[in-house]
């Protein structure tokens, strides 16, 4: 058995990978359902101008810019207890961001008048994304610094924390697009009854895998309670000399640009253009088949390469093969969910390791500054998270606005080519950004992240 102080706690093992695996795959029940399928909802069954609730997301980020910080200041300050300090949040909030979610897609007030449907729209969302959700990701996505101090150990939680998300987007992606449409005069119509079950169904699964992941995890490294004054222009100045934050916010941004576009507009590209919804949930299952075959080798070779190289590789391989699938501009449902699955490979393997390069900025900005924050330092992290969230819902509604769409306008044969373009263009720009900022912004290469990991490993052995 290992040892932290007096206490005796069982090695990091295959649970602790499960349990942080079931933790994503409940986050995920709820987030990727919202980036995925709200703008569709509010769009084709409320009756809500896609642009309207583009708007909507991005102007949450403004709020989460200070709910994500204050709840990062709540977890470093909070008192360990038997479960540690990060897990107990888990159990306190599973229930209300459950709920909360399940609010977003009130199909109940369908034929409210229109003010009233905004201002539920508004109220849930900011519920939803902007406090509870906010208040169980920060806690989940900081213990995992906590679970192991082995840099090896957080690749392998990174692994299976992405393999979570993608056992959610399964059943999103996959399930939802065949039992959510009815057949109206051969075109696919969202229906709203169906969605509001299915959110029923998922946020059911969220509360059972928050509790699954409460359950199995350790907390091993005790980080301990924050005592000294919170001093926002200390913060503030040090986020803006921490390069390596810095460069990894911005990188999420870009990422998120790519998967949550890639996401939002399958419920578009596939009952719209294609006219296919089995196409679409092939596409969901591709997903999923793809994040499985890349975990298998992912952490081996971000080992030998470095996670940024890697991350940088990945990145051109995925906008170039958008870039082809813009210019063939196929009419074949099945080609290009070929084209996606291709693709997916650039995505998949950065989302494998980008949980582990957030805990290397955690450890580099100890190693810079002697001060450990890991709930601060990831709750800006999960703010720029939601930034890309917005920036992807806000280019997605902006767009299909400019495109001419409406629920009248939704089968146009000019509006569904639009369609195909922001599917193929958004995503192929998100991945050459992405590429350009760990090139040039972001510095954690594989030689300093193995320096860091030498230079804790000797201060935690001079504390012992």
């Amino acid at each position: 058995m290992a040892k932290t102080s007096s206490t005796e706690v069982k090695p990091f093992g295959f649970a602790d990978k499960i349990g942080y695996m079931f933790g994503d795959f409940g986050n995920d029940f709820t987030f990727i359902l919202s980036s995925s399928m709200l703008m569709k909802f509010y769009s084709d069954v409320m009756g809500v101008s896609v642009g309207l609730v583009g708007i909507m997301m991005m102007l949450a980020r403004f709020v989460d810019a200070f709910t994500d910080v204050t709840m990062g200041q709540i977890v470093d300050r909070s008192k360990p207890g038997a479960k540690g300090k990060f897990l107990p949040w888990l159990l306190r909030m599973c229930g209300p961001v459950a709920v909360a979610s399940l609010l977003m897609y009130a199909s109940w007030f369908q034929n409210m008048p229109m003010g009233f449907k905004i201002f539920w729209m508004f109220l849930t969302y900011l519920l939803w994304g902007s406090v509870f959700y906010t208040s169980i990701n920060i806690p989940y996505g900081s213990m995992a610094s906590a679970i192991s101090a082995d840099p090896k150990d957080r690749a392998q939680l990174s692994n299976f924390r992405t393999i979570g998300a993608s056992l959610a987007g399964m059943v999103i992606g996959v399930v939802l697009p065949l039992v959510v449409y009815n057949e109206v005069d051969g075109k696919q119509i969202l229906s709203g009854p169906k969605t509001t079950l299915a959110a029923l169904i998922c946020s059911i699964g969220a509360v059972v895998c928050y509790l699954l992941c409460y359950n199995l995890c350790t907390e091993r490294v005790k980080v301990p309670q924050k005592t000294e004054k919170f001093d926002l222009g200390k913060l503030v100045n040090g986020l803006i000399h921490n390069k390596a934050l810095i460069g990894i916010v911005v990188a999420s941004i870009c990422m998120l640009l790519v998967q949550l576009t890639s996401q939002s507009m399958t419920t578009y590209v596939y009952p719209n253009y294609f006219g296919n919804v089995r196409a679409q949930s092939v596409a969901g299952l591709v997903g999923v088949v793809i994040t499985f075959i890349c975990a298998a080798f992912t952490v081996k070779l971000s080992q030998k390469l470095g996670r940024k190289e890697l991350a940088i590789i990945a990145s051109l391989f995925g906008a170039a093969v958008f870039v082809v699938a813009f210019i063939l501009h196929t009419h074949n449902a099945w080609v290009f969910v070929a084209l996606y699955a291709i693709s997916y490979l650039g995505l998949a393997v950065f989302s494998l390791i980008c949980w582990a390069m957030i805990t290397d900025v955690i450890d580099d900005t100890e190693v810079q500054t002697g001060s450990r924050s890991d709930g601060e330092i990831y709750s800006v992290y999960s703010f720029a998270r939601k930034m890309g969230q917005a920036a992807s819902a806000g280019v997605s509604g902006l767009l299909l606005t400019l495109v001419g769409y409406t629920e009248a306008t939704a089968f146009d044969e000019s509006v569904v080519n639009g369609i195909y373009n922001i599917t193929c263009l958004v995503p192929a720009l998100g991945f050459v950004l992405l590429a350009i900022v760990l090139q040039f912004l972001y510095p954690l290469n594989k030689a300093r992240v193995e320096n860091n990991a030498k230079v804790l490993a000797e201060k935690a052995a001079k504390k012992s």
